[in-house]
This record gives structure tokens, C-alpha cells and sequence, in this order.
């Protein structure tokens, strides 16, 4: 009897307890967060925040690379003048950046 229970202290002082075997996993989730996931989520809220405050007369660029300027707003879409050549309406999805006082290279 005596035997069986010291062997039993001994196996539990030699097997690692569950927070060791998890600090690798913790540790990897809690980069991954710092560095990947939480940088993303700061730029959703910026885009999210730009896309609100929209004004008309602000230059912008789609997705797709077009360059126009924004003559009217709605809810959802804006419409935007491409060069003097026409007008395209868009979702305010679409729109990425402030071109406000920046021109495209040549």
C-alpha cells in the first residue's frame, strides 16, 4: 500500500499540470490577437469612422483604383464626378481612402 502511494506522489511530481501544457497555446493566441487581430480591428474602425463623415466635395478613391470627387450623399451610396467626364454612384463601402489635397502619381 505503501509502495502503490509513493508512486503515485512521484508520477504526479514528474507529469506536467494543465497550465504548463497550455502556456504554448496561450501564448501563441495572445500574440496572434496583439499582432494580427487587433491592428485589423483598428483599421475597420477608422474606415468606419471616415466612411461617417463623408462630406461633398471630398476627393476619394474606390476599391477598384477610380479617382472622383463626392457631389452627393446618401445613406448608403455616394455619387461621385470621375475627371469631369461623367458620374458613377457607389456604395460608401467602396471607398477607401482621402485623396483631400493629394494628387495620383503620373
Amino acid at each position: 500500500m505503501m509502495n502503490t502511494f509513493i508512486l503515485l506522489l512521484e508520477e504526479e511530481a514528474t507529469s506536467p499540470s494543465m497550465l504548463k501544457q497550455m502556456f504554448p497555446f496561450l501564448l501563441i493566441l495572445v500574440v496572434f490577437w496583439f499582432f494580427m487581430i487587433r491592428p485589423q480591428m483598428k483599421r475597420q474602425k477608422e474606415l468606419r469612422k471616415y466612411r461617417e463623415t463623408l462630406q461633398k466635395g471630398d476627393k476619394v478613391v474606390t476599391t477598384g483604383g477610380i479617382f472622383g470627387k463626392i457631389i452627393e450623399i446618401s445613406d448608403h451610396t455616394v455619387i461621385i464626378e470621375v475627371e469631369n467626364q461623367g458620374r458613377l454612384k457607389v456604395l460608401k463601402e467602396a471607398l477607401v481612402k482621402d485623396m483631400t489635397g493629394n494628387q495620383p502619381a503620373r
